[in-house]
């Protein structure tokens, strides 16, 4: 066969197969005719849902695997028990549950923002997460994806409120569970970031405030567990390039409900003049915040006095993980090099975690920092968890190492 031939060919082949994938996205609703599953019954517990929209732009790979999916608001309650309305992004296999229903993945998402339009719910791509989500479905697992209070709905966003954000996501598990009725009461967790810390909270938080619901364990990567020292770092001047954006998004969260934290009394300079630019997840002033990011000065974020350091501390610790002992297992993955959160913070909450009981395994990665530490391990720990195997624990080693 020539090699024109042989071109010719693969393209045709290319083609049939290209053509018999689009013809299962369109015939199968007509020979294979699913039960309208976004009927929203409502209500005002934690996990009623207020309305669901189906997803229709998912992958074509979930579209052949007749993944069902929505974007959805449901009811959930901040630190203080308070109720709100928060946003998200649900998913479960096509085909047959299995009995009991599909066990949920729920994850827990990094800083996309702190505004309203930085919702991963109103991405096309989830920020990013469809990929995480296509496979977690792919593996037969239902999926939610919590956008925290304030982020694609009406409010504040309290950034880094890392019992608010853990409600939220525990509060996704229970309206995927309203929303498709065929889902487990078995749950597990995975957040990197913002969302590691959410999801250690959510761990903590889960007995007491969800019962009806059996956590198998939680995957903390890289988390925002206690970030108490972003105020001293700030003080001295000693804060990386990467932790400027996040001190800034601290302030300006904080400013919008707490009107004790003023924010000219940690604000000067360029960054004082780039406030909001540095804030932006949207619109033109984006393709200015690298700029601006790059010309924070040392001190142009510290706190004027000592009255307003105590005050962001006071808020911090009140932010900050752990507070109680863990009701499930938790992997904690975190690199030695990261330059949003110091590894001497995380390796601090771990120890604390340890002393009070929990059950954690500790993978902290030579050379590693923030966004590139291998977590291709996470989904067998999970699954382990899921058919009731034994976590492993490194707690009583660490605490001879510090010791």
């Amino acid at each position: 066969m020539t090699r024109s031939v042989k071109v010719i060919v693969s393209v045709v082949g290319l083609v049939v197969v290209v053509g018999v994938a689009v013809a299962l996205v369109v015939v199968w609703p007509l020979i294979h005719e699913d039960k309208d599953d976004l009927d929203v019954t409502g209500g005002s517990t934690p996990g009623s849902v207020k309305s669901a929209q189906e997803m229709t732009d998912l992958p074509l790979p979930m579209q052949l695997a007749r993944t069902k999916a929505a974007r959805i608001e449901y009811v959930s309650t901040d630190r203080a028990g308070k109720p709100t309305t928060v946003s998200g992004s649900v998913f479960t296999p096509g085909g047959d549950a299995p009995p009991g229903g599909w066990p949920v993945v729920a994850v827990g998402h990094g800083t996309s923002g702190i505004d309203n339009d930085c919702a991963p719910s109103r991405s096309k791509d989830l920020l990013g997460l469809i990929g995480l989500a296509q496979g977690l479905v792919g593996a037969k697992y239902a999926v939610t994806i919590a956008d925290y209070q304030g982020l694609g709905m009406p409010g504040v966003h309290p950034y880094l409120d890392a019992a608010t954000a853990g409600r939220n996501i525990i509060d996704s598990v229970r309206a995927v569970r309203a929303l498709y009725g065929n889902v487990s009461t078995d749950w597990g967790g995975y957040g990197s970031s913002q969302g590691g810390g959410a999801i250690w909270a959510a761990n903590e938080e889960s007995a007491t405030y969800a019962p009806e619901l059996r956590l198998v364990g939680t995957v903390d990567a890289a988390p925002a567990a206690d970030v108490v020292g972003l105020v001293d770092k700030a003080r001295s001047g000693t804060l990386t390039v990467d932790q400027g954006p996040a001190v800034q998004a601290i302030i300006e969260s904080a400013a919008r409900t707490h009107s004790d934290i003023v924010r000219d009394d940690y604000r000067s300079g360029s960054v004082r003049a780039n406030w909001d630019v540095l804030g932006a997840c949207s619109g033109p002033l984006v393709a200015r915040r690298d700029a601006a990011i790059k010309q924070i000065g040392r001190f142009e974020l510290a706190p004027r006095d000592d009255a307003a350091a105590k005050r962001l501390t006071d808020l911090l610790e009140s932010y900050a993980v752990p507070k109680r002992a863990a009701a499930a297992p938790m992997l904690v993955v975190f690199g030695d090099a990261d330059t949003f959160i110091d590894p001497a913070w995380t390796r601090k909450a771990v120890l604390e975690a340890c002393a009070l009981g929990d059950t954690v395994e500790v993978s902290e990665q030579p050379g590693k920092g923030h966004s590139d530490i291998d977590i291709s391990n996470a989904l067998d720990w999970l699954v382990d968890r899921f058919d009731g195997g034994s976590a492993p624990s490194d707690c009583a080693n660490l605490s001879r190492v510090a010791r």
